[in-house]
């Protein structure tokens, strides 16, 4: 995996970087695991912008991506590894022995003929899933549940990745990518490795259209618009004026919006690093 910087033959490709795609071994994906993609433009369903800074860019189809490794026990090999334009990471193609087939997260490491398996008493190797009462303390793990049988919802996004530090009972003690530190229960699971594409955040769109090929309109900065429109519009020339906050009036920069009293507030050990 690598990346690729382009001759700046046109002023778009002067500072564009983009990934060398040398992991993908197929550009054609499974039909039975497409569905259609329809595009809100940041609209709800009576028409009204909820959304801002969304429209536009290039079609897609939505790939199933199996989370929850429920397939327990069977053996899949890995058909290809594939670009998937939902998500910033590879996806795999597996095929079980009884011949369904699925898309997975791709770990750091995967290749083509790897055979991954789910389950109690599962080898804890890359691309296989087990529960993090099962995993070997210190391993880095990525696709964890916060609740069993719910599917991955933790470190899905390129090069990201989870550490199983502890056990304490019927908890396991997790440190997130984010710094953070939490109790999560045993019985969920968790896939072996780090997610692949890990030099995602060095890439570099080298033009604006680019960024609008991927459905994102120019963004606004506050500080610009009318009073009307932000709590830091208006004022005479580039006047900054006032505490950053966000267009519903909530500081921002350094101000704490999680709920005191929110429920998950006891599994949390340390909080992320500010």
């Amino acid at each position: 995996m690598g990346l690729r910087k382009l001759k700046p033959v046109t002023p778009g490709q002067r500072h564009k970087i983009v990934s060398d795609f040398d992991t993908i071994t197929s550009d054609k994906p499974e039909k039975s695991l497409l569905y259609p993609i329809k595009k809100s433009g940041g609209r709800n369903n009576n028409g009204k912008m909820t959304m801002r800074y969304l429209g536009g860019g290039h079609k897609r189809r939505y790939r199933s991506i199996d989370f929850k490794r429920e397939k327990h026990g069977m053996v899949a090999v890995v058909k290809s590894v594939e670009y998937d334009p939902n998500r910033s990471a590879r996806i795999a193609l597996v095929a079980y022995r009884d011949g369904e087939k699925r898309y997975v997260l791709a770990p750091e490491g995967l290749k083509v003929g790897q055979e991954v398996m789910s389950g109690q008493g599962s080898v804890p190797e890359v691309g296989n899933a087990l529960p993090l009462s099962e995993i070997p303390l210190g391993t880095v793990i990525h696709n964890v549940e916060l609740d069993p049988k719910r599917g991955g919802a933790i470190a899905r996004s390129a090069g990201s990745y989870a550490q199983l530090n502890a056990r304490d009972g019927k908890y396991a003690i997790i440190k997130l990518p984010s710094g953070e530190t939490r109790m999560i229960l045993t019985a969920c699971y968790a896939t072996i490795g780090s997610v692949s594409n890990s030099e995602h955040n060095l890439t570099r769109s080298g033009k604006a259209g680019r960024t609008r090929w991927l459905g994102r309109r120019p963004r606004v900065r506050g500080v610009v618009m009318n009073p009307v429109d932000h709590p830091m519009g208006g004022g005479e020339g580039r006047s900054s004026g006032g505490h950053p906050r966000s267009r519903n009036g909530m500081p921002a920069k350094g101000f704490k919006t999680r709920a005191k009293k929110k429920a998950s507030n006891k599994f949390i050990i340390e909080r992320r690093k500010k």
